[in-house]
């Protein structure tokens, strides 16, 4: 899949998730799509009584040539469906984990000055 198919797998998978949270009638869903920065956010908001409600459950980057995912409380993984849309692994990286826990996944792996490695 090239990269500008990322943006249309990315919406694909969190129209869903999107669909599901907005079964909570007491909390406001969003989603946010920001193509020409290439963010794409999850967010809840609302009040319980007297405690704020705000959170973003899903947050996921299109970086270079790879898919960033900077949040996912998701059950089945974002990276997991992105793999099941063809993303290929070592384009997506998982980066709500730290650098040396990313080297022991399957899945691409980026520091800050270097290029992305399969490992």
């Amino acid at each position: 899949m090239d990269k500008l198919n990322y943006a249309d797998a990315i919406k694909q998978i969190l129209r869903p998730h999107l669909e599901y949270a907005q079964q909570d009638k007491t909390v406001e869903t969003e989603v946010i799509f920001d193509d020409e920065r290439g963010r794409y956010l999850l967010l809840n908001l609302g009040w319980e009584e007297e405690q704020r409600i705000y959170g973003c459950p899903i947050h996921v980057e299109i970086k270079g040539e790879s898919i960033w995912i900077e949040r996912d409380f998701t059950e089945t993984g974002i990276g997991n469906e992105l793999i099941a849309l063809s993303i290929p692994k070592e384009r997506i990286v998982l980066a709500y984990r730290s650098p040396f826990v990313r080297q022991l996944t399957q899945q691409g792996t980026i520091g800050p000055d270097q290029p992305l490695q399969i490992v």
